[in-house]
């Protein structure tokens, strides 16, 4: 909650990002499992959401894929920094983390980087890409931070803009994972998820009430999105070690 209250109150212009800042700073977060504990049984259900994600893409094609949630606090940015990560373990393989919630933005939180500009700007033609986009001390991961938080955020993700900035990062990576708030209350998964390749669905274990999760499936796939499966997050690690070994 003292993110998102220092996020609110911040005032200013964001500063513009240094291409070498995040490439210095390690990824740190115990969340993070692909960074901080590769071998662990999280790590290796992040490798499974991997492979899944790549064999519904068997031609190798670049993708865009938003990662949304049926409300929040499901872990969504987590699962996607721990997704980036592990499609990057395979050879040649670049990845775009875009983090498009502009109303509690979380990437360069998780990541231990401070708000630069971002995607606001970028949309708004007010930065550069080369400036907007970050390497990050991860090989082969990208981060395009959210940026400023604007008072139309449905307006700028839906600009003709945007669509065209997707069809730029294609050309540049091999996915592109987008971060969106939650999909029942904002409607920026939607409308990002029609554009989309793909949308993977998070769901907090043992906490997101299933008629919610149904909801938000049926939603997004009325509204034109391609709902290619959930991730479920907040499994223990006895949990996760179980239901790895049923795989």
């Amino acid at each position: 909650m003292s993110l998102f209250r220092t996020q609110r109150a911040a005032t200013g212009p964001l500063e513009v990002a240094d291409p070498e800042e995040a490439k210095k700073t390690p990824i740190t977060r115990e969340e993070i499992a692909l960074a901080v504990a590769p071998r662990s049984p999280i790590a290796e259900q992040f490798r499974a959401l991997r492979n899944s994600v790549q064999a519904l893409n068997p031609d190798g094609a670049p993708r865009t894929l938003v990662l949304t949630s049926a409300v929040a606090g499901e872990g969504k940015s987590v699962a996607a920094i721990n997704l980036a990560l592990a499609l990057t373990e395979v050879p040649n393989t670049r990845v775009l983390l875009v983090d498009a919630d502009l109303h509690r933005p979380s990437l360069e939180h998780y990541l231990g980087l401070p708000r630069r500009q971002g995607l606001t700007e970028l949309i708004r033609n007010a930065c550069p890409l080369d400036r907007a986009v970050r390497p990050t001390s991860a090989n082969n991961v990208w981060i395009l931070g959210a940026g400023e938080l604007p008072q139309n955020p449905s307006e700028l993700l839906g600009s003709e803009r945007m669509k065209a900035l997707f069809a730029q990062f294609k050309q540049r990576y091999s996915y592109i994972l987008i971060d969106t708030p939650e999909a029942l209350t904002i409607s920026d998964a939607s409308l990002l998820g029609s554009q989309a390749d793909g949308i993977l669905l998070v769901v907090r274990m043992n906490s997101t009430p299933r008629h919610l999760v149904e909801q938000a499936h049926n939603m997004l796939e009325a509204l034109g999105g391609n709902v290619l499966g959930t991730c479920l997050t907040g499994a223990g690690e006895s949990e996760t070690s179980s239901r790895y070994a049923q795989r």
